[in-house]
């Protein structure tokens, strides 16, 4: 049984119609074509889209293709960036980490270099600690109770030097936390550690997933964004590479049609079936 939609036409939205735009419509197939050369494969979401927007997914195959059409990143890669944003717990897009993890694999990721980026995507909640603490300082500052920062012991002095070794850099919005939590700190220098000394992911890809949830919209973690992206020019990345990853991010948006119009279809189906079925 088909489950095209026939809307009433005082329900169709202008995007579905022909419009003034400038630009023909590309068909349906080659939209379908585009959305499987870029994410691998079709289905429900995108033919809820196809049907009540074609004018958005054909405006958004353009904009995912950017990074594909100037291929600074290999597509792994890219795959790789797509599922750090999905997978990052300020975002958690469950059916983009399936896509994604399932893409990699069929472009040649392996196992290992797939959990090695869910263990880089893990690290997100650290933000916590580097945003609260240096405010707790600051408050502690306003209060009287701390002047300027302490000097370090041996305990932390060493730690300082375990994480620059493990993680190769170190940046102030870590000060804070050393001097104020070191029990945390040190733990979090293991936790974040693990892909550093586990994985196979070249530095400038463990640098690209950190930047991507980083910059992402449901993070947009500053200083993190730009310390990364330091970091990975350190390592060799070109701008080319940097940007792709930005761009790559900057997508992101598009899951609100992808989760939203499925929903809005089947209500339609539901308002469109004869009576009494």
């Amino acid at each position: 049984m088909s489950t095209e939609i026939q809307l009433p036409s005082e329900w169709e939205h202008p995007s579905a119609q022909e419009l003034p735009s400038g630009q023909e419509l590309p068909a349906a197939q080659e939209l379908k074509d585009a959305v499987v050369e870029l994410h691998g494969a079709w289905d429900k979401q995108w033919e809820a889209v196809l049907e009540l927007a074609p004018r958005l997914l054909a405006a958004y195959v353009r904009l995912a293709g950017v990074p594909q059409r100037k291929g600074h990143l290999d597509a792994k890669t890219r795959e790789l960036v797509y599922l750090a944003v999905d997978a990052a717990a300020t975002h958690m897009y469950a059916p983009g980490v399936r896509r994604h993890i399932r893409r990699a694999l069929d472009l040649g990721a392996t196992p290992g270099e797939i959990t090695e980026v869910i263990e880089l995507t893990t690290t997100v909640g650290i933000h916590a600690m580097n945003i609260g603490v240096p405010l707790l300082a600051e408050l502690l500052e306003e209060r009287g109770l701390r002047h300027g920062p302490g000097e370090l012991d041996a305990y932390r002095t060493e730690l300082k030097e375990r994480f620059t070794a493990n993680r190769g850099y170190w940046h102030e919005f870590w000060d804070e936390i050393l001097e104020l939590d070191p029990e945390l700190f040190e733990a979090y220098t293991d936790f974040s550690s693990v892909s550093w000394q586990n994985g196979s992911l070249e530095p400038k890809v463990k640098e690209f997933i950190y930047t991507a949830f980083d910059c992402a919209s449901t993070h947009l973690y500053v200083k993190g964004w730009k310390a990364h992206m330091d970091n990975a020019l350190g390592y060799g990345a070109t701008v080319g590479e940097l940007l792709e990853v930005m761009e790559i991010a900057s997508v992101m948006g598009m899951q609100s049609a992808l989760q939203a119009l499925p929903v809005l279809s089947e209500e339609l189906l539901t308002r469109t079936a004869p009576a009494g079925r």
